[in-house]
């Protein structure tokens, strides 16, 4: 499995309220140590000098680029985990504000192999809450309709959709290729159409439940885990 991290400066989102482990710094780390650095290429979009310093202690591969926005980043991502890898490689496209699990690593294999399907380990709070009370678009009563299936470690739940942290084969990522361009074309990736329409084409995204990684947003934390000690 290949990891596509997409580093930010420190100034990106600033205005969002995060646990207080929560940094650049502490969320590359984290990565690094549930995953291996040789598994790590770090995609740093106009990093400041302090960031590009720590990015480059960790002796990690590290490819600078000056996109300034998340779609240019994702797209460039992309684009390198089908240019690196054969078909059947798993690449996790991740972003810089993500606390994972130990468990991480073999929880995506498992499932990947058991199904042809993206994968997120995030367990989105916004399917517990009703779209009209600021939760996601299908949600009602609390909960969305889904199909639960399980893999020898985990149960996982069918998501309608996930924020643009994941991971998929290689063959997989090619197939849906004109999708992900589609939804890249403004500054900030717009995943919920983007899983809204790989779902009408028969493409679906899972969850673990409970999530083995969260968002570091407070009002957005993947739910039953105390991620301020991880």
């Amino acid at each position: 499995m290949k990891i596509y991290y997409r580093l930010s400066p420190n100034s990106a989102g600033v205005g969002k309220e995060k646990i207080k482990n929560a940094t650049k710094q502490y969320c590359l780390q984290n990565t690094v140590n549930v995953f291996g650095k040789n598994n790590i290429t770090v995609i740093g979009d106009n990093l400041n000098e302090e960031l590009q310093i720590f990015v480059e202690q960790l002796d990690i591969r590290y490819i600078p680029v000056s996109f300034g926005n998340g779609s240019g980043t994702f797209r460039y991502a992309v684009d390198l985990a089908i240019k690196e890898n054969n078909d059947d490689e798993i690449v996790y496209l991740l972003e810089d504000d993500f606390l994972h699990l130990p468990e991480s690593p073999m929880l995506i294999k498992e499932a990947i192999k058991s199904m042809d399907t993206y994968v997120t380990l995030y367990d989105h709070p916004d399917k517990y809450i009703d779209g009209d009370k600021g939760g996601n678009p299908q949600i009602q009563d609390g909960g969305e309709v889904t199909k639960l299936v399980m893999t020898k470690s985990s149960h996982w739940k069918l998501t309608n959709s996930t924020v643009m942290s994941w991971a998929v084969q290689v063959k997989r990522l090619k197939k849906d290729y004109d999708f992900h361009m589609k939804y890249s074309q403004k500054r900030v990736t717009e995943s919920y159409g983007l899983f809204t329409e790989l779902r009408n084409n028969g493409v679906g995204v899972i969850s673990p439940v409970p999530g083995r990684s969260t968002h570091c947003e407070t009002k957005w934390l993947s739910p039953l885990v105390d991620w301020e000690n991880i």
